[in-house]
């Protein structure tokens, strides 16, 4: 009998040994709690939540629903625990905490085929592995990680700009150009007159903050770099116009003048139907990133696909790393899956578990792996995260901009979700005969 190794018994690892136990495959699945914890981690059952109990949205034309439809279709144990221990929650899918893990870890621990390892990892294990140890992976698995990937492509805070459809951005008030006319004009500029300017920085120095935990602080506090935007406000006034916010080597067209700020936003994806906010990482409360970043000329009624963040985050570059199956490029015997990979949230973080683990049990049973259809949410994510077009690789969740346009033009947001949800829908199910038939 074939057998994988998995690290990591969160939401990503056990949806793997889930996967590969179910086709046949022993698993041995290493999990350091209760032996040791993470910082943020106090339960000793699987597939612990931290941060939230809520899976979000449920409805089908929603990133997050359409995720767990297509997981669902794909026999996900988190999908299927959530439901069994599911909590009021209006639109969206939440658990109780403790209910959930124990379903989770009742599930895998039940597998004949699933040996449960307890004790930290330090070194990968021989043969197959699918490491899947999370984002506050341990500092010796860390070290190991790093010199098999090289140091450079591996991150350990997650400190990333508001991302916002390229639709929702009013072009008449905006312009493309670079700084001093010098190569593509690829940037957005979104530029500030004196009373606009003044009136932002109000606005960004009032606004509240997420608490950081204290092992967080003591990353972002000495690293100049990952400065959120709201902190370098406070230094000042002018602050911002010397930083991300210069307006050198910028005329605006409508002024015929440099302006008093400006903003640029940078191509997310090679399609061009995302855009970034050039250095505008964040530690703002998500309500208030909306609400402040909204005064951003021409992003009034911007729809903002990510807020930005900045926590503790151990992740790889996987667009030079990883294939679309989640695969080290350079030794295909090992996986990863989980917020290591650049997925951001529970769901995405279950959902690339599947993937890898399908992947790792194709080439066990003498199969090509499938990529799921670019118009599925698993089949954008799975593409996202091996993009070698994405230069500065930052983790994203599940949503809609990383789907490809529909063929025909629905300006009706939600009626336009729905249309490329029945598509990933209807992609799925294809996908899905494609395997069993081959």
């Amino acid at each position: 009998m074939s057998k994988v190794s998995v690290i990591g018994a969160g939401l990503a690892g056990c949806e793997a040994a889930w996967a590969l136990a179910r086709r046949g495959i022993a698993v041995t699945l290493y999990e350091m709690k209760p032996v040791k914890y993470s910082p943020a981690h106090h339960y000793e059952g699987f597939a612990e939540l931290v941060c939230s109990n809520s899976l979000k949205a449920m409805r089908l034309n929603s990133a997050a629903g359409l995720l767990k439809a297509e997981m669902k279709a794909m026999d996900s144990l988190v999908v299927r625990c959530a439901e069994q221990t599911a909590v009021s929650a209006g639109g969206a899918l939440a658990v109780d905490r403790e209910a959930f893990s124990d379903a989770m870890t009742k599930a895998i621990r039940e597998l004949p085929n699933v040996t449960v390892v307890t004790g930290e990892v330090t070194e990968l294990p021989a043969g197959n592995v699918i490491v899947a140890s999370g984002p506050l992976t341990s500092e010796a698995l860390s070290e190991t990680i790093g010199r098999l990937c090289g140091e450079k492509y591996l991150s350990f805070y997650d400190a990333s700009a508001p991302i916002v459809t390229k639709d929702s951005i009013d072009m008449e008030r905006v312009y493309f150009a670079t700084r001093y006319d010098r190569g593509e004009a690829d940037y957005i500029n979104c530029s500030f007159n004196k009373e606009e300017y003044e009136a932002f920085h109000e606005a960004l120095v009032n606004a509240k903050s997420v608490e950081l935990h204290e092992f967080e602080k003591e990353y972002f506090k000495v690293y100049e770099g990952c400065m959120p935007i709201e902190v370098l406000a406070k230094r000042g006034l002018d602050t911002m116009r010397y930083g991300p916010l210069r307006p050198v080597g910028l005329r605006d067209p409508r002024t015929g003048h440099r302006p008093w700020a400006n903003i640029q936003l940078r191509r997310e994806n090679a399609a061009g139907t995302m855009y970034n906010i050039v250095g505008f990482q964040t530690n703002l409360l998500f309500p208030e990133q909306k609400r402040v970043f909204s005064m951003i000329p021409g992003l009034e009624n911007a729809e903002f696909v990510r807020y930005g963040v900045m926590h503790r985050n151990t992740f790889l570059d996987s667009p030079r790393l990883l294939d679309g199956f989640f695969r080290l490029k350079k030794e295909l015997r090992i996986s990863f899956a989980g917020q290591m990979t650049g997925v951001e949230g529970y769901i995405e973080s279950a959902a690339s578990g599947i993937l890898a683990a399908y992947a790792v049990a194709d080439r066990l049973q003498g199969r090509e792996p499938l990529l799921p259809p670019p118009e599925t949410m698993m089949g954008a994510l799975c593409r996202y995260i091996s993009d070698e077009s994405v230069e500065d690789f930052q983790p994203m969740g599940s949503n809609m901009g990383i789907l490809p346009p529909l063929p025909e033009l629905i300006k009706g947001k939600q009626e336009r979700y729905q249309a490329m949800a029945d598509r990933a829908v209807a992609a799925m199910q294809h996908y899905l005969k494609a395997r069993d038939e081959r």
